[in-house]
Parts: C-alpha cells; sequence; structure tokens
C-alpha cells in the first residue's frame, strides 16, 4: 500500500510526486482530445478550494454534483471539496426533478453544481425549495453562476495556506461521499462512505486487476455518481493511467476505436446491447460468412476457461479468432486487456462468448455499501470460474447466513445510512454488513449469487421462486430485451416481457408477417406469441416444475431510465414496473 494516500484526494498528489502524466485527464472538444497534466490537474483544484473557501464553504459542509457526461471538472471539484474536509454528494442526471429536491434537502447540501442548461434548468426549478446557497454550471448558462467565475474567485493564492492547513486536518475516517442509491424498491437512501472506505477499498481492489501502473489508456463513461466508475477514478489515477472521458454513450462506439483503451467497466445491460448489435449486424451476412459468424459464435458459447476443453476447439477457436471475432475486437479498438462487469448479473453464456473472442469479462461483486468491491474473477492463479463472481478481495471477510444471505466484514464496510440509524444498525449488525443478496461460497472459495433476497418470492404453493436467475435465461434470447418473473403469492410464476424490438421487426418482416407497424400490433400478432412461448418453453426445460413459467404478457414500450422504469444503472425497478402494468397482472392471474 502507498503510505501517503490514506484520504481520496491523496491519489492525484501521489501521482504527481511518483508518475506525472502530460495526459492525465483527456477531454474530445470538436474533432481533437485536449490534454490536462496532473500538475494542472492540481493547480486547478487548489484554485476551486480557494474559491469554495471564500464563499462560506466549511468542512463537512455537503456539495451536490450532478453532470450529464463524465468530465474533467468533476474530478478536480472531488478534491477541491474533499482536501477541504467538504462532502461530495453526487445525483444521478436522469433523476426527476422531485427526487432532486428530496436528496438536496436530506442531504443538506449548500451548493450544487451542474454540468449543462437541462441539468440547472431542472435544479433551478426546486431551488427555491431547497436550502442551497448557489448553483454552479461547468457550462456557460445565462443566469446561472460558472465554473470560469469560480477560477476567476480562486485565483488569488493568498488563501492556499488556508486550504493546505484543511488538508492536513482531515483524517482518513472523515466522511468522504454520501451516495444515494438509485431506489430499486422506494426512497433512495444516502449511504455514508468515508475516505478509509474507498482508499483501503481501491488497493485491495486493485491487488485483484492484472495491471501494473503504466502508460494504459482507459475510457470513463459510466456514470461517475455511481460507486463503480467513482472507484474507477481514482483507480486510475492511482496507477498513473491516461483518462480518457466519452462524449456520451452514444458516441461510445467511435470513442473507443479513437481512443483504443486497454480496459474499461461495463454493465450487463451495456454488453448485452453490444452483443446484440454484433448479432444483428452477423445477421445480415450471406452464404459462407454468416454460416462462419454463427459457427463461431455457437463456438464461443462453449468457452471453458483452462484449455478444458482440449486441443481440437482451441484449434478451431483460432479459426474464429482469425475471422471473426478480430473483428469485435477492433470495434472496441484492438487494445483491451480485459472487462470487469458489475452492478448486476451478467449472463454466464456472454461470458463464454466474449472471453473466447479474446475480450475476457471478468464479473465481480460489490455494492454501493461496501465502496464497492467485495469479490472479483481473475485468469490469475485458477481464480476465473464462469457463473460466480470471483474469489473474495484480501482483507475482508465474508461468510453466508443460515438463510443464504451474504456478510461482509472490512474497512468497506460504509459507516452507516445518512439520518438513519434504525435501518443501518439493521443493516450492519455485529460488523458485518447484511447485503441482501443470497448466495453461496463453494469449495474453491468462488462466491456465486443466486438472487436479491427482497426479490425472491413464495407461491401460493409455497415454493421459492429466485427470479433472477429464470430472467437471466430468458434474455439470453434475441427475441427478449427485459423480463421480469411475477407471482408472489399466486398459484404459478409469471412474466412480463419487453421484446427486443429491432430484432423482432426484422424477423416479422422475414417472416412475411402483416401488421400496421406499431409495436402494440406486433405484440398482439399470433406468429409473434407463439415464436415468444417457444423462447419460453425453451427455457422452461432449464428449470424444476414448480419454477416454469406458466404464462407471459409483452409490453408495447421499450424500458428506459426515462420513463422511470430503470434505475440509472439499468436495472429493473420492479415495484413501479408492477405498478404501470397492473393489467398485464391482472390478464395473467384474472384477478
Amino acid at each position: 500500500m502507498a503510505e501517503n494516500c490514506t484520504r481520496l484526494f491523496d491519489f492525484a498528489y501521489h501521482q504527481l510526486a511518483t508518475n506525472p502524466q502530460e495526459k492525465c485527464f483527456n477531454t474530445k472538444v470538436g474533432d481533437r482530445w485536449i490534454s490536462t497534466s496532473t500538475q494542472s490537474y492540481i493547480n486547478q483544484a487548489n484554485c476551486i478550494s480557494r474559491a469554495l473557501l471564500r464563499l462560506g464553504v466549511k468542512p463537512n459542509d455537503k456539495i451536490a454534483v450532478v453532470t450529464s457526461t463524465n468530465r474533467i471538472e468533476w474530478s478536480i471539484l472531488d478534491v477541491a471539496v474533499l482536501q477541504i474536509g467538504a462532502v461530495n454528494v453526487p445525483l444521478y442526471p436522469t433523476i426527476s426533478s422531485s427526487d432532486f429536491q428530496y436528496i438536496i434537502n436530506h442531504s443538506d447540501a449548500v451548493l450544487c453544481f451542474v454540468s449543462d442548461s437541462a441539468l440547472a434548468k431542472k435544479v433551478s426549478k426546486i431551488k427555491d425549495q431547497t436550502q442551497i446557497n448557489a448553483i454552479y454550471s461547468f457550462d456557460e448558462v445565462e443566469g446561472i453562476s460558472n465554473w470560469n467565475s469560480l477560477l476567476k474567485l480562486g485565483e488569488d493564492e493568498s488563501n492556499q495556506s488556508e486550504v493546505e492547513l484543511l488538508k492536513k486536518q482531515v483524517p482518513n475516517t472523515n466522511l468522504a461521499t454520501i451516495i444515494y442509491t438509485s431506489g430499486t424498491t422506494g426512497t433512495p437512501k444516502g449511504v455514508m462512505l468515508s475516505h478509509k472506505n474507498i482508499v483501503e477499498n481501491t488497493f485491495t481492489s486493485a491487488k485483484g486487476l492484472d495491471f501494473t501502473p503504466g502508460n494504459y489508456m482507459v475510457l470513463s463513461y459510466l456514470p461517475i455518481c455511481h460507486i463503480f466508475e467513482r472507484f474507477a477514478l481514482y483507480y486510475y489515477q492511482y496507477m498513473g493511467f491516461e483518462v480518457y472521458f466519452a462524449e456520451s454513450i452514444d458516441k461510445l462506439g467511435d470513442n473507443l476505436k479513437e481512443v483504443k483503451p486497454h480496459f474499461i467497466p461495463v454493465v450487463p445491460r451495456l454488453l448485452e446491447k453490444i452483443y446484440d448489435k454484433i448479432v444483428d449486424k452477423g445477421s445480415h451476412l450471406k452464404g459462407i460468412k454468416r454460416l462462419l459468424f454463427f459457427w463461431s459464435l455457437n463456438l464461443g458459447k462453449k468457452y471453458e476457461p483452462y484449455q478444458k476443453n482440449g486441443w481440437w476447439y482451441h484449434f478451431q477457436l483460432n479459426i474464429a479468432n482469425k475471422f471473426v471475432f478480430s473483428k469485435w475486437r477492433e470495434a472496441l479498438g484492438g487494445n483491451i486487456k480485459f472487462l470487469v462487469s458489475g452492478s448486476a448479473p451478467l449472463q454466464p453464456a456472454l461470458i463464454r462468448i466474449f472471453t473466447a473472442a479474446g475480450i475476457p469479462v471478468f464479473e465481480g461483486y460489490g455494492m454501493t455499501e461496501t465502496s464497492p468491491g467485495i469479490s472479483i474473477n481473475d485468469f490469475r492463479n485458477k481464480g476465473f470460474k464462469i457463473g460466480t463472481v470471483g474469489r473474495i478481495l484480501d482483507d475482508m471477510e465474508v461468510k453466508i447466513a443460515e438463510d443464504g444471505e451474504i456478510l461482509v466484514k472490512g474497512s468497506n464496510v460504509m459507516m452507516g445510512y445518512y439520518k438513519n440509524e434504525a435501518l443501518t444498525g439493521e443493516t450492519i449488525i455485529n460488523g458485518f454488513l447484511h447485503t441482501g443478496d443470497i448466495g453461496e461460497l463453494d469449495a474453491d472459495g468462488f462466491l456465486k449469487i443466486t438472487d436479491r433476497k427482497k426479490e425472491m418470492f413464495k407461491t401460493s404453493g409455497g415454493k421459492y421462486i429466485a427470479p433472477s436467475a429464470i430472467e437471466g435465461f430468458l434474455k439470453e434470447s434475441r427475441f427478449i430485451e427485459q423480463a421480469m418473473v411475477i407471482g408472489e403469492g399466486e398459484k404459478m410464476p409469471a412474466v412480463i416481457i419487453q421484446p427486443h424490438f429491432d430484432f423482432l421487426l426484422v424477423w416479422a418482416k422475414r417472416k412475411e408477417i402483416k401488421f400496421d407497424g406499431s409495436n402494440q400490433a406486433i405484440i398482439q400478432h399470433k406468429k409473434v406469441l407463439k415464436r415468444l412461448q417457444k423462447e419460453i418453453d425453451f427455457v422452461n426445460e432449464k428449470l424444476g416444475k414448480w419454477e416454469q413459467i406458466k404464462a407471459f404478457e409483452l409490453t408495447p414500450e421499450i424500458w428506459s431510465t426515462e420513463n422511470n422504469l430503470l434505475t440509472p444503472t439499468l436495472k429493473m425497478k420492479r415495484k413501479i414496473i408492477l405498478q404501470n402494468y397492473t393489467h398485464l397482472y391482472k390478464n395473467i392471474y384474472k384477478s
């Protein structure tokens, strides 16, 4: 462990002292990447710290920050806020104005920083219903104080000595951030994390990632308000990597080809979308190219690590790699060493296919409440097992409770929930965090997640149903984009499905199915319903009789963050989906 890194802002100073970078952070402006050096990054952070002190910001004050895309101002502000003992409160840009109001008020934020005019408008609507003194924008927005005015306010270095004094006084046990969970089950909870929580987990996680400090390039694009990407940015700074900020999720493909990164973290939904696009392209190939594509795909689905499939399999895989999978790697820039997937369960089939394609996917496990890392897969020391989330990271203890719940103990466990001692007491018992996830540890020390404790339910026959495993099987179908298994207290499980409309429309055209072109019309067509039943029958063959899907309904809407059916990390909001589709529930159960 680097002894000089005990607080989050120490990572920047550590890089300056040991491995200063000319291209520490890189931002796309027009058609050029503009670089910021480590020295410039720290200089600007000190400038903003001086400005914040002149605005009256004090240690332990809460500063709310929300940005549409990841950008250098966020990291500069993070150091500026933390080194004077204040607290960074990140918000998701996609939440509603009422959610902004709730979080800003609940966190006691005194200032709010936004990235652009759209967010400035959103926060301005509720400013008078909060205690924030001012809104500052990274972009220039009419009527809103901006970033450049703060840099100007901080130009005078006469109070730098105050910054230095406050920086020395920040203990590693200090509250660094309050991260509000995205709320799949109700009101967002404010997770309090200290400098020590995240710093020590960063060092522990770094051991689980097969990189050495050096001139690697990484692309930052997952929401920085999420602990997964937040940890990643601290890790990159510690390792001395060059960080490139993606322009947007829509331009991610272009940015991958430009930057040619060595590593990116991913969430399952993104990997599913990448895979769907690849398969859709393959479906349009003709003749031998099409045969070769799907032969390679089927080969990838059989992948096993550590040469378990024997020499003949790998001889064939070399052919697939040369003619098919090499193009996949090029699409991701050609340099990817591996991907790390977190935030939600990932289909094992995708891990097999991408790893076979020379793009290893290491599934890990973590939570906001654990800063975030708990376990991860890794090729080294036979540490890669598909269908698990890897071995437990060093310096933490994991045990399985009698009811199967995963319990975690270590320096990464949160300080508690902000203003909610009762919930903190229910969640952390005798030092162990009760994760709410159900899992098991195998004989080799690999952790397997079987479901969310709160998402498991009983049918009226008293049989337990673990929905996420069934949903994962269903989403392997090219016809199904989202699936939510239902049936609590009912006689049998069923599922509400959002079809993969892009693929479904292509399939319908190939089958010469006539309809008026609307999603509503296509999901009511007899041939479509028959085809979806065939997909469900295929999944049911893998399930026990009590958990087989007996009925389904399709939705014409695409589930998204915009219509509040998915969280910002693209997980299903089960309660809201159920509320939205009460009529479909009634159709299934005739209630």
